[in-house]
């Protein structure tokens, strides 16, 4: 049976979240709406992501231009369907009676809905991340759904770092508690294949071992409790999380869970314990204001107003215990002095040089694919990124746990020699945090 084609009609998010998105629909059609295209003018200018993607869409719609743009549409590649734009029409006497004329939104809505009551042969789909505007459109007969080319299918199966694996022999346990403290991967009773630098816990109801899986040797390497920089992991996960952030082969990290579990205070220990081996320690998180009023709406110059953003990460700072290494090593106030140590918004860093440093993002879960991928692909030699973030805590508006840049990453990346992951599940905060994170 032949597949019906279909008539794809997208909003100004979808190309803001990936401006390649018109390449995404196999042989169907693509229409963009010229209210989108207004709207993507008063994005160009800036350094962020979203105004990258916007220069970068008019540039690719350039290079495909010409008056069939508007007469009938031009063939998007080899295989592929047509791309065409739309002017805007009047009001559609079905939509007036709900929808205000002085929305954008409902201009998008409205070319959509006159193409579906044109065009009976395709099905027309408005393609659009806003979720109040794919209810609009569902409750006039318009079908819409999210752009779902980078999303996560199956966040609850979503790669963990580390596993428990019961029934180990006696000799395996021998063998890790010896000179070399590792054995050989296929001793292990494993049902399902171990991926690289995946972390155990071993178990065999008398013994007990934390290890992890070198996919170069097929060995299995002892994982030991060590502090770092005043820091002592609590737990297994702890551990494990850093065991990787010192290991010097791991130039890729991300370290996922809830508030409280220690992600961006363990990243920054090991950052502070290896700090002789890079040029610089880097923190910075994305900045997502938590209600419609940007930054400019805040008091004070631009640190004030980013001062608030970037509170976590010194807070983080302020709960170093300084032991030895403290008392003998440059103190952090002195680091932060030197610009050894910077702490700053994600915007700020973007156009700086990363060969030789550790570079920590926090709140990574508000960063779309895109974000995530520009900010891997700066890395240069000597470099270590860890991304750090909780996948169900979002605050970005056009992103939830299937479709922020770090389930992304995870999804993509497990098993590749370089990367390793670690999900934190249990709270260290206090008892307190714990009840209420898990409650409430």
């Amino acid at each position: 049976m032949r597949k019906r084609k279909k008539l794809f009609v997208l909003d100004t998010n979808v190309i803001l979240h990936d401006s390649s998105c018109i390449y995404q629909f196999d042989e169907h059609n693509v229409v963009i709406p010229i209210p989108v295209l207004e709207e993507l003018d008063q994005f160009k200018k800036g350094n962020d992501a979203l105004n990258f993607h916007a220069r970068e869409f008019a540039r690719s719609l350039d290079a495909l231009s010409g008056d069939k743009l508007f007469n009938g549409g031009v063939r998007i590649g080899k295989g592929q369907g047509k791309v065409s734009i739309k002017l805007d029409r009047d009001m559609h006497p079905d939509l007036a009676v709900n929808f205000s004329s002085q929305k954008t939104d409902h201009h998008i809505l409205n070319i959509a809905y006159h193409l579906a009551q044109e065009d009976q042969v395709r099905q027309v789909i408005l393609v659009t991340k806003d979720v109040n505007l794919r209810m609009k459109a569902k409750s006039v007969g318009i079908l819409a759904e999210d752009y779902k080319t980078d999303h996560v299918k199956d966040v609850d199966a979503l790669y963990r770092g580390h596993r428990v694996q019961e029934k180990v022999p006696e000799q395996v346990f021998a063998q890790l508690f010896n000179g070399t403290a590792d054995c050989d991967a296929a001793e292990l009773p494993i049902a399902k294949q171990l991926k690289a630098n995946e972390y155990m816990i071993l178990r065999n109801g008398v013994k007990s071992a934390l290890g992890v899986y070198d996919a170069a040797s097929h060995r299995i390497r002892r994982v030991e409790k060590e502090s770092s920089y005043g820091v002592t992991p609590r737990n297994a996960e702890q551990t494990f999380a850093l065991d990787a952030l010192l290991n010097s082969e791991v130039r890729l990290m991300t370290i996922t869970g809830k508030a409280g579990t220690g992600k961006t205070l363990l990243a920054l220990a090991a950052a502070l314990k290896r700090k002789k081996e890079y040029r610089q320690i880097f923190m910075a998180r994305p900045v997502v204001p938590l209600s419609n009023k940007d930054l400019g709406y805040l008091p004070g110059d631009v640190g004030s107003k980013l001062e608030p953003y970037m509170q976590p990460l010194f807070d983080n700072l302020g709960v170093m215990q300084f032991g030895d290494e403290g008392k003998n090593g440059r103190g952090i106030s002195e680091l932060l002095a030197e610009n050894k140590l910077v702490i700053a918004p994600l915007a700020y860093i973007r156009g700086r040089s990363l060969v030789n440093v550790f570079f920590i993002v926090d709140e990574a879960q508000n960063l779309t694919p895109h974000e995530i991928k520009t900010i891997i692909t700066r890395a240069g030699e000597g470099t270590k990124i860890v991304f750090t973030g909780d996948i169900f805590q979002i605050d970005h508006p056009y992103l939830d746990s299937h479709s922020n840049g770090l389930s992304y990453l995870i999804e993509k990346m497990q098993g590749q020699r370089l990367y390793a992951h670690i999900n934190l599940e249990k709270g260290e905060r206090s008892e307190l945090a714990e009840l209420a994170s898990n409650l409430l």
